[in-house]
């Protein structure tokens, strides 16, 4: 993940860097109890998929990934209390593929309680 040393969402910036690993999984250890997120994923067209709900809704999107071919990298990032804000690119192998904005709320101990992302490659900020 190409993200700048520090980050004005550091928790996103570790959940993404996380995510792009060989060890994604990893990332369930950073969500709460009442976790619960949706991620609205566009490959382009009029369709969309919606995946959404808890922890196990959460495993099953990270195993319908593709491993290795998508990273996340930072272009603008913000954080106000316990929430941030991150403005990325997609790339795949190294190319833009698409622009994704995610937010997420934490809880007392840093963990993710509410996670939204949108991805979509109709509008690329490169």
């Amino acid at each position: 993940m190409s993200a700048p040393a520090t980050s004005a969402a550091p928790f996103l910036t570790t959940w993404f860097g996380i995510l792009d690993s060989d060890d994604a999984d990893r990332i369930l250890d950073l969500i709460s109890d009442d976790f619960s997120f949706s991620i609205l994923f566009s490959t382009g067209g009029e369709v969309g998929t919606d995946f959404h709900g808890g922890r196990a809704a959460m495993e099953g999107y990270l195993a319908q990934r593709e491993v290795g071919t998508r990273t996340h990298h930072l272009l603008t990032a913000s954080t106000v209390g316990r929430d941030e804000l991150y403005l990325g690119e997609v790339r795949r192998s190294g190319v833009p593929e698409a622009t994704f904005v995610a937010s997420a709320r934490l809880d007392d101990q840093g963990r993710v309680r509410r996670l939204l992302i949108g991805r979509s490659p109709a509008v690329l900020f490169a």
